[in-house]
């Protein structure tokens, strides 16, 4: 993060989501919210790059991001059915689920965890929308050079007793092994029956030489945006980290488990590619 600025990536990630709604048959994530908060021109200019958004890569790119987002609501389901009564989305970006929230206020309050920057950024891009947050939701902005996680959260009166989901999409990546697992720590002490999901990354020496130059592209782009990689897992020291530290029913997804979920039988081809990222569900 810059200060003063929003995420760049986070801008990134909301025109991916968007360019699923405008291109994409049928919908893995269904966001009627995604094209309307970026703007009202925002249909028009990614008409614009229709050519480009259907190129293999970034259709793969897309198809990455959609899924996880779907694959955590999916995750929150079940964690609600378990008797989750709060939703913490973090590292929130423009992420749209808690305008979509189809739960009542009572069953699930949803907390949105951003630096201020980003979190003024989507307020702002909230009141031209004309999109009122709901009163389930609490925002708790977070300077986490500042600021811990868990200061945060309890002054937007978070419950530490509740059992809660935390949604963290596009995050790990860009941390510090210190911030992540001070973070997983502080979801493995709340009550029996809460969970996490998220995605990581696996370290660029296990990929093979195609996905090594698809690696290096994103890491310039990232790095450019001042938002560098940091962090990377191999999934079988991960779960053991994951074990260690309280969690237990993990899953693990790579790109075969997340075509075969949400991406079987389609048409129009939309698929995952690579090995670079992967999801994990882990519930305490």
């Amino acid at each position: 993060m810059r200060e003063g600025r929003p995420s760049t990536t986070a801008q990134r990630v909301a025109m991916r989501r968007a360019a699923h709604q405008l291109f994409d048959s049928p919908l893995v994530l269904d966001d009627p919210v995604a094209v309307p908060i970026l703007g009202p021109d925002v249909a028009e200019r990614l008409e614009a790059q229709r050519a480009t958004a259907q190129q293999p890569a970034a259709r793969y790119i897309r198809a990455f991001m959609v899924a996880r987002s779907r694959y955590a609501e999916d995750e929150l389901a079940r964690a609600v059915a378990r008797g989750a009564a709060q939703c913490v989305i973090l590292g929130a970006g423009l992420d749209t689920f808690a305008y979509r929230n189809p739960y009542p206020e009572s069953a699930l309050r949803v907390f949105e965890v951003d630096h201020p920057s980003t979190q003024a950024w989507k307020l702002e891009r909230l009141a031209a929308a004309g999109i009122s947050p709901p009163p389930s939701l609490t925002f708790a902005p977070v300077d986490f050079e500042r600021q811990s996680l868990a200061a945060g959260l309890d002054a937007a009166r978070f419950r530490r007793d509740a059992i809660t989901f935390f949604s963290w999409l596009g995050v790990t990546p860009y941390l510090t092994s210190d911030a992540m697992t001070a973070t997983l720590a502080f979801i493995a002490a709340m009550p029996a029956g809460s969970g996490v999901v998220f995605d990581y990354a696996v370290p660029r020496s296990s990929l093979n030489w195609l996905g090594r130059l698809a690696f290096d592209r994103m890491a310039r782009r990232v790095a450019a945006a001042g938002e560098p990689f940091q962090l990377f897992f191999d999934p079988q020291s991960l779960a053991t980290q994951l074990r260690s530290i309280g969690f237990h029913s993990l899953e693990d997804l790579g790109a075969e488990e997340i075509n075969a979920r949400y991406f079987a039988d389609r048409a129009d081809k939309l698929c995952v590619r690579g090995r670079l990222g992967r999801f994990m569900s882990a519930t305490v």
